[in-house]
């Protein structure tokens, strides 16, 4: 089934915005800290990252949270890696 307009579009953008189910992740392997991310499914993304760092683990961040509110969390982590790497 298609579904489409605005109507559709305006109920998928509030339940995106306003569902607490996105988690905030760093990927460790071993001590050495890899990347920060968000997912809606840790296990899954935990494999997908293990087919470049086979010893590779997700730890989760926090508590869920709105997508809006993580790809805002990440948005700044990574401001911060590149201005801690342009010092």
């Amino acid at each position: 089934m298609i579904v489409r307009g605005r109507a559709f579009l305006l109920v998928l953008k509030m339940t995106t915005e306003t569902s607490i189910n996105t988690y905030k992740y760093r990927l460790m392997v071993g001590d050495r800290l890899i990347c920060y991310g968000m997912t809606t499914d840790l296990e899954r993304r935990e494999l997908e990252h293990r087919r470049r760092w086979p010893n590779g683990r997700v730890e989760q961040i926090d508590e869920p949270t709105t997508h809006r509110e993580a790809w805002e969390w990440q948005k700044a982590i990574s401001n911060s890696s590149a201005q801690s790497r342009e010092d």
